[in-house]
């Protein structure tokens, strides 16, 4: 079925991450942007991978539209493009070492494709008065990065698992008088694959792939990378243009959870797979180190690159390796650039921004407008009203400043969930849906791991820091307004706020300058006028194991359900 659009209808393009992980949607209306939300956040369920049906509908709400009104669908995946894992099949056939994995693997890239193109036919299904696009992965990720930088002309680099095919693309994207122009420069195909890589470790070492690999990057300042130089150096060799990956310790991927992601050599050379729950032992701390060094290696190199390919002083990063904040702290710090921008979105529900953005640059030559420097992008609840007693054991109040009556009970020890304006896009709370404790109490900061957060002893907190007073705290020389960059930390921070310096003396921390956040602004300055010190611990408002509270509800169970003190919801001040 289809139909015409009215000729003044502006259009309506609709960015869709689906059927694979982190399912998330966007939608532009006459080239701006009116919002974006991970599925995840709105219906509770980590990680899903179903149809954004809730986020798709808040959307077309937001707008005033109907399903029927939308005139584009952009995908985030191109079907035809899995197919070029199949070129690979002679070079793989002729080495022992591949051979046994090729038809597998063939057949398995093969099936993807399918399900890819049945994946646009549901979608055609859902509104049958679109156009449909397939969008290459990484150029969804590349100009999603850019377009959300605000620079005039960057290089951009995106380091993921895997697009269809590949895993590492440079790009060149600059605006000028005629318009907006994205191109990749280079790119690396998968079995070289950082992503994969990074993943293959994490699940030897006994979590979640594609969830925590967050954790073993912190676990990695615990460890000696010395031990198993070596044999990661042996996995990931770095080439000129890039990097491969070692067959043997690290085997060729099949698209099926049945094939192991490491081979026998790797666990010979290191340690047997841990398993979820068994203890954490300095075998594996120092495994985790290796792999997070050579990251780092592998990383300054492909910056290295885009600089050699570019000439460019700005660099955008994008993909699921861009979440690494170490690596992008090392980049920031190295000198190559002048400066370095992760979208607050970088892993693939960032992707639903760049389709539609990418569409939007194919049909007009231009950017969408209201993607730049902004992260608070989802729902919000402005007119919220509770009444006295919301559930059952709790009261709630409206006090009459609430910045500053937030920021006292801080400063008396109190941890607080905080739900405020629209909803971040990405995977860390940026101060809207998130919760603060002071730095400067020890019972406090113990008392949040034992009682709240539940997170593993040597997972750092991470601080929040107006962007006026960051360099009295932490080296990074430029700002960090979506907690993807660590930062070195200067003597001030160990002495005053030892609470946030992880062991390697480094933090990760979010700049928040007024014009991006005045409320938690106004909370940081009023909490410095308490304590002296404009710094405060900032975890994502969420119950282990699920997504960030993207609703009034799911703060409120966040609120029965854990050791959170107080929650600030809306300008009201609910407790137990």
């Amino acid at each position: 079925m289809s139909r015409q659009h009215p000729p003044e209808a502006p259009p309506v393009v609709l960015g869709l991450c689906s059927y694979t992980h982190d399912s998330a949607a966007a939608l532009l209306v006459d080239g701006a942007l009116i919002g974006f939300a991970e599925e995840e956040c709105l219906v509770g369920d980590k990680h899903t991978t179903a149809y954004p049906a809730r986020t798709v509908d808040w959307l077309l709400h937001e707008a005033g539209l109907t399903p029927a009104e939308v005139t584009d669908v952009g995908y985030n995946f191109q079907a035809a493009r899995y197919l070029g894992a199949l070129a690979q099949v002679p070079g793989q056939l002729i080495r022992d070492v591949t051979r046994q994995r090729v038809a597998p693997r063939a057949r398995s890239f093969a099936r993807v494709a399918g399900r890819t193109r049945a994946r646009l036919r549901e979608l055609g299904a859902r509104f049958p008065y679109a156009q449909v696009h397939a969008v290459q992965h990484h150029r969804a990720h590349g100009v999603y990065a850019f377009a959300s930088s605000g620079y005039e002309d960057a290089a951009v680099l995106v380091v993921d698992n895997m697009g269809e095919v590949q895993t590492t693309t440079i790009g060149h994207a600059r605006r000028g008088r005629s318009g907006c122009d994205y191109r990749i420069v280079e790119s690396l195909a998968d079995p070289a694959s950082l992503g994969y890589a990074y993943e293959a470790v994490t699940e030897h070492l006994g979590w979640r792939r594609g969830d925590e690999e967050g954790t073993v990057m912190a676990l990695a300042a615990f460890g000696d990378p010395t031990r198993f130089r070596d044999l990661l150096c042996q996995a990931i060799p770095i080439i000129d243009n890039g990097f491969t990956l070692n067959p043997m310790l690290l085997p060729l991927r099949v698209l099926s959870g049945r094939y192991p992601r490491v081979g026998p050599a790797f666990t010979t050379g290191t340690c047997p797979p841990r398993r979820p729950g068994e203890p954490v032992e300095q075998i594996h701390a120092d495994l985790a180190a290796a792999l997070q060094e050579r990251t780092e290696q592998v990383m300054l190199h492909l910056a290295r690159r885009a600089r050699r390919l570019t000439d460019l002083r700005l660099l955008c990063v994008g993909g699921g390796v861009a979440a690494n904040c170490v690596a992008i702290g090392k980049i920031a710090e190295s000198g190559l650039f002048d400066e370095v921008h992760v979208p607050p979105a970088p892993g693939d529900s960032g992707t639903a921004i760049g389709a539609a953005a990418a569409l939007h640059l194919a049909s007009s030559g231009e950017l969408p407008t209201g993607v730049a420097n902004r992260c608070y992008l989802g729902p919000a609840y402005p007119g919220l009203v509770l009444p006295r007693s919301p559930r059952p054991g709790l009261t709630a109040h409206r006090p009459p400043h609430p910045a500053r009556f937030l920021a006292r009970q801080l400063a008396e020890g109190r941890i607080v969930g905080l739900f405020h304006g629209r909803l971040e896009a990405g995977p860390r709370a940026l101060g809207n849906r998130s919760i603060l404790a002071s730095p400067l109490l020890p019972h406090v900061v113990n008392r949040l791991n034992a009682t709240v957060t539940f997170h593993e002893p040597f997972r750092p907190f991470t601080p929040i820091v107006p962007a006026t007073a960051a360099s009295a705290y932490f080296t990074l020389p430029q700002r960090s307004p979506y907690m993807s960059i660590v930062s070195g930390v200067t003597h001030l921070t160990r002495n005053k706020i030892p609470a946030v310096v992880h062991a390697n003396n480094t933090a990760r921390v979010q700049t928040v300058a007024d014009n991006q956040n005045p409320f938690l602004t106004e909370i940081l300055n009023e909490f410095a006028t308490f304590t002296g010190i404009p710094v405060l611990i900032n975890a994502s408002l969420n119950v282990i194991g699920r997504p960030i509270c993207g609703t009034p509800d799911m703060a409120l169970d966040c609120l029965t359900t854990s050791g959170l003190d107080a929650l600030m919801l809306e300008g009201w001040w609910v407790t137990a």
